[in-house]
């Protein structure tokens, strides 16, 4: 396309027609499709209502409860074992053992 310093004035009269006939059909184009031709794509406000979030949010808060209220009643019927402990001693001579080995390990090692 050339300069539009370099038209004529007939060529000038010629292009603003055709841009008045464009504006003119794209406005027609609009009024049958149903959108404005000036706006660009409507962007959609996702997500919820607060009543909305509160409404699930009690929601799962429910079936949580549910599901909880059936894994304790469960676990109570069935008797747990008792958590073992270890002896002073027991812990003393597997202490003993593990600083002897390493002493053998550094010892191997000079």
């Amino acid at each position: 396309m050339s300069n539009i310093t370099e038209l004529s004035i007939a060529q000038l009269k010629k292009v603003i027609g055709l841009k008045e006939k464009l504006a003119k059909l794209e406005n027609e184009l609009a009024s049958l499709i149903g959108a404005s031709s000036s706006s660009g794509p409507v962007k959609q406000k996702g997500g919820m209502s607060a009543a909305g979030r509160k409404a699930v949010a009690e929601a799962q808060k429910k079936r949580w409860a549910k599901i909880k209220g059936q894994a304790k009643t469960a676990k109570d019927t069935t008797a747990k074992p008792a958590k073992r402990k270890m002896s002073a001693a027991g812990r003393a001579a597997i202490s003993r053992a593990a600083k002897a080995r390493w002493a053998k390990v550094k010892a191997g090692k000079k």
